[in-house]
This record gives structure tokens, C-alpha cells and sequence, in this order.
């Protein structure tokens, strides 16, 4: 089943739901992942906070994984109704990735 995450504080919900449903502990998860009980109390707290690899590995104890799914090309992206006095148009936003990656 798939659980479309868009916010840290879903992500948080669904690591507790997750390891709950497996009928685990945060000690067992812990023992798992090689890390002590208050570590995984941390991760579920703030899983913004994690590395992706550290994350990663919760989930597939979990039986879980990350998915990122495309939602919008750019050509589907609605323009603003109103164009800004001074603004480009057809320019990149800034934070679009330039160059080669």
C-alpha cells in the first residue's frame, strides 16, 4: 500500500504506524539497526533530522521504502495569473538544478 508523504510530521506518524503494525518495539527496531533504543525514540520524533542512508535502512527493517513519484512535468505546472512588474518570463525558478548532474 502506498503512503504519499509530503510533510516531516507525516513521515514521523508513519515510522511509529509502521513499526507498531510489525508488533515491534523501539528497543527490537534499535537492536536491529544497530543504534540504541533512544535513537529510534529520536528518528520518529524528527525524522527530518536523520540521514537519508540512516533512513533507509529504518524502513527496510520495516518492510518499507521510498518511492519518489513524479507529479508534475514542467510543461503540466500552471503559470501565475499575473505576470510581476519586472519579472522574466520562460526564465528557470532559481532552484531548478542548471547544468549536468
Amino acid at each position: 500500500m502506498d503512503y504519499p508523504v509530503q510533510l516531516a510530521s507525516q513521515l514521523r506518524q508513519l515510522l511509529k504506524s509502521l513499526r507498531k503494525s510489525r508488533q515491534m518495539t523501539q528497543a527490537e527496531l534499535a537492536g536491529r539497526l544497530d543504534v540504541v533504543q533512544s535513537r529510534i525514540a529520536d528518528i520518529e520524533r524528527d525524522p527530518g533530522a536523520v540521514s537519508v542512508e540512516q533512513l533507509l535502512k529504518v524502513l527496510a527493517i520495516l518492510g518499507a521504502q521510498i518511492v519518489v513519484r513524479e507529479t508534475a512535468t514542467r510543461g503540466s505546472v500552471p503559470k501565475p495569473a499575473v505576470q510581476m512588474p519586472g519579472a522574466q518570463q520562460d526564465c528557470p525558478p532559481d532552484d531548478e538544478p542548471k547544468g549536468q548532474w
